[in-house]
């Protein structure tokens, strides 16, 4: 991402990419369950448990900090579905604040939502392979602790900066029911409505070779091609494509950061086909290689330097060293969101025991565990952690929103790259979707405890806060 503005000079045009200059590091680890695990992600799903590895499952994790000397942000990239348990993410995220002494505000752990992973619920022992769980989350929790603070201890004087690309894996999901008896929005690809295929990417390179050894992606769209046939362990689209970017960029890894998806997902989706999400992987991975081609070298930005005459006048730019500013802050808030009326944990179990319909029960049993988060709450205060690293801003939130939200935050705040996170820490509730769609017959909407002003009030206390921060800063 490039903004166009004078230089101190005033005859002189230059172009600066939107970046940071400060000590980075990144370390990666294997967080694999074993086969055998609780792993029913779909309510049509026929099975329980998985039975095989279609590709690894990694934490990866970026330290970011303005001087050795200074505490670090730690941004955590976790190959994971949801939590449904809030002592579950917290027992990992806390491990990280605990073994680096940070605050709160300074972790943001995002997850990729893969729906062909595990469960990562300790509420689901007593399912089939549930006993398996525990174990596992002490697993991410160990290797994540590792990876922050391996890569805080091998950061380096380095670059972060940003560029906007695009890519078509993601399409609208909210298709109108072709069955007419049914007025109903059913969940699958509508060809009628353009997605917002905004691809943000985040290069770092070292400043002592312009070595790229890390790239972060920002995309939104769910990884739902494997859906209830699949029996294997994935992270979905989001292997392949992290594995073609390390293999054509030789010692560095990919961070992917899913986005403000509510509405999004692959066209061609809900199968067994591995070699599917293999391919949608790539889609997304070229995407991003190509997007990378167009950046300038790390430490450079380009400037106008006069006019040459020839068959026509042309504007003659060339390239210069730049160093990028330096400045981190780190803040979090909290937002007092509106809730539906909801039925009591008694009523639903009390349907639960009366269902026979394996669909319908999974239903229920998911309804229990997000009317138990919600407390008995006419509201809920969701918490935002942003993050300002030199001129791009993070926002990280932990529900699932409409890309609405990243779409008005990044035209408010065009001169920033805007990193816009879905899932980040703390557990997700549900959907949070246009007012518009209110009164419809949809999924995100019945299934959200949220009403339908919630993603207005959320995205104007983002832009609230972020206004205020920026213009204090200034």
């Amino acid at each position: 991402m490039e903004s166009d503005h004078s230089s101190e000079s005033t005859d002189a045009l230059c172009v600066e990419p939107f970046g940071f200059n400060g000590i980075i590091g990144v370390a990666r680890q294997d967080i694999t369950p074993p086969v055998g695990i609780y792993a029913r992600q779909w309510g049509a799903a026929l099975h329980d448990v998985a039975e095989g590895i279609h590709r690894t499952l990694c934490v990866t994790v970026m330290s970011i900090s303005d001087r050795i000397e200074n505490p670090p942000l730690i941004l955590i990239a976790l190959d994971a579905g949801w939590f449904s348990d809030t002592a579950d993410e917290l027992y990992i995220r806390e491990s990280v604040l605990d073994a680096m002494n940070l605050d709160p505000s300074r972790v943001i752990l995002n997850i990729s939502h893969t729906h062909a992973a595990c469960s990562v619920s300790s509420s689901d022992a007593d399912k089939p392979g549930g006993h398996l769980i525990k174990p596992y989350l002490d697993k991410i929790r160990e290797a994540t602790t590792e990876a922050a603070l391996q890569a805080h201890n091998d950061a380096c004087p380095a670059s972060l900066s940003w560029v906007v690309g695009s890519c078509k894996l993601a399409s609208n999901r909210d298709l109108p029911d072709p069955n007419q008896d049914k007025d109903r929005i059913i969940c699958g690809y509508n060809p009628e409505y353009d997605a917002d295929d905004t691809l943000l990417i985040g290069r770092v390179t070292r400043d002592s070779d312009d070595k790229i050894f890390a790239v972060i992606f920002n995309y939104a769209c769910h990884p739902t091609t494997l859906a209830w046939e699949n029996r294997l362990i994935s992270p979905d689209y989001v292997g392949s494509a992290r594995e073609l970017i390390e293999t054509h960029i030789e010692g560095a890894l990919g961070l992917f950061l899913q986005g403000a998806s509510g509405e999004l997902a692959p066209n061609l989706q809900y199968t067994g086909d591995t070699s599917v999400a293999d391919r949608h992987g790539r889609q997304l991975g070229y995407a991003v290689l190509s997007a990378l081609e167009s950046m300038l070298p790390g430490s450079q930005r380009m400037r106008f330097s006069g006019t040459v005459e020839s068959g026509a006048p042309l504007a003659n730019w060339n390239t210069e060293l730049y160093r990028m500013p330096n400045d981190l802050e780190s803040f979090t808030f909290s937002v007092d969101l509106p809730v539906k009326p909801q039925p009591s944990i008694e009523e639903i179990e009390k349907e639960l025991r009366n269902c026979d319909d394996r669909v319908m029960r999974e239903r229920l049993r998911r309804k229990i565990a997000e009317v138990r988060n919600l407390g008995g709450k006419n509201s809920i205060e969701t918490p935002v952690f942003v993050w300002r690293v030199g001129q791009a801003i993070f926002v990280g939130q932990t529900n699932e929103c409409y890309s609405n939200f990243q779409i008005d935050l990044r035209k408010r705040f065009s001169h920033h790259a805007v990193i816009v996170m879905n899932l980040a820490n703390c557990t997700a509730l549900s959907y949070l979707y246009p007012r518009e769609k209110g009164e419809e017959d949809i999924y995100q909407v019945w299934v959200s405890p949220f009403g339908k002003e919630a993603l207005p009030i959320l995205t104007q206390a983002c832009i609230d806060h972020l206004a205020e921060k920026i213009k204090s800063s200034s």
